[in-house]
């Protein structure tokens, strides 16, 4: 067995505690900016994004704005998206490209078709040809419509089911700003159960 003497000792010793040092430094400095967290399953997610279609027109951005913050693998964003953010790291920048199928999916021609409505139920500045309405469809979903004919009692839309995005290649440019663990969901107890006595 070698034998140390204890300057030999004394010197091992400091360079061990020197190495833990910047080990244990480095880690600490990771975890202060977030570098060391990747976004994965179960993280909330903060970013900031620019959302450009092919022709290179920008349909959105949240840049210098509110970041988008969800948790990733709970779908709250488009999956295509979702499945590019997996792994990145805070600082992070990504150009992502993303098919209709994997965005807001291929254009469904069964959700489109026209339809008459009482003039009353359609706002006044809105009863010309040409003007775009949002509202609900009766299963409580997103549905847009078109005016194609003012009547004299009746206006005829053109409504389309379809997100305004379906069929559309989708361009993000993203940045990580923050990963962190999800909070935790908080369970709603009817008032009439928690009032109940355990049995």
């Amino acid at each position: 067995m070698l034998k140390l003497s204890w300057k030999e000792k004394t010197v091992v010793l400091v360079v061990a505690a020197s190495l833990a040092f910047v080990l244990v430094g480095q880690g600490w400095a990771d975890d202060k900016k977030g570098g060391s967290v990747a976004v994965a399953d179960g993280k909330q997610v903060s970013l900031e994004y620019t959302l450009t279609l092919e022709d290179k027109s920008k349909v959105d951005s949240n840049v210098g704005k509110e970041p988008l913050v969800y948790t990733q693998g709970a779908h709250e964003i488009i999956p295509g998206l979702e499945k590019q953010l997996a792994g990145l790291k805070v600082g992070d920048t990504k150009h992502v490209e993303i098919s209709p199928e994997e965005g807001y999916g291929p254009v469904r021609p069964e959700l489109k078709g026209t339809q008459e409505v009482e003039k009353g139920k359609i706002p006044e500045a809105a009863q010309k040809v040409g003007s775009k309405l949002t509202g609900r469809s009766p299963d409580g979903g997103m549905m847009f419509a078109e005016v194609k004919e003012v009547k004299d009692n009746m206006v005829v839309i053109e409504v389309d089911r379809n997100h305004p995005l379906a069929g559309k290649k989708l361009f993000f440019d993203v940045k990580v700003l923050k990963v962190e663990d999800a909070p935790a969901k908080k369970v709603e107890v009817p008032a009439e159960a928690a009032e109940k006595p355990a049995k």
